[in-house]
């Protein structure tokens, strides 16, 4: 038995560039604005823009808010930026991407399964046994 690959946003290096290119700001000064001083150094930065690195959740929250935008706006594939970044609403500017493919390494958005429901026949059957 292998062990499967990951499933991960395929467009997430491109936004994260994009977010701290629109704000302006060098990999160090974004890790300032997101108070990770601590933390973060330029290289999880340059990594995480590069995709060789997935940051950590609170991370891409602190990217979102940095840039006014939902983090679905971040790890779903099918979703643009908005041009101007800062967003001025959280929701502004946020469209589906026209070309929109998903691959199997796709953040997909996942369905729980629903309960059939029984027909008559299974309880018959069920009692017989």
């Amino acid at each position: 038995m292998g062990i499967t690959p990951r499933m991960k946003p395929a467009r997430l290096p491109e936004k994260l560039g994009h977010i701290r290119q629109s704000l302006g700001l060098s990999q160090n000064e974004l890790i300032r604005l997101m108070g990770y001083t601590d933390v973060l150094v330029q290289a999880s930065i340059s990594g995480y823009e590069s995709g060789t690195r997935e940051p950590p959740l609170p991370v891409l929250l602190a990217y979102a808010r940095a840039a006014n935008v939902v983090v679905d706006a971040l790890i779903d594939d099918d979703l643009n930026l908005p041009e101007k970044l800062p967003s001025k609403q959280k929701h502004a500017g946020i469209e589906r991407s026209t070309g929109s493919t998903k691959t199997p390494h796709t953040v997909r958005s996942r369905t729980r399964p629903v309960a059939s429901a029984r027909t008559k026949g299974d309880g018959e059957e069920r009692g017989k046994r």
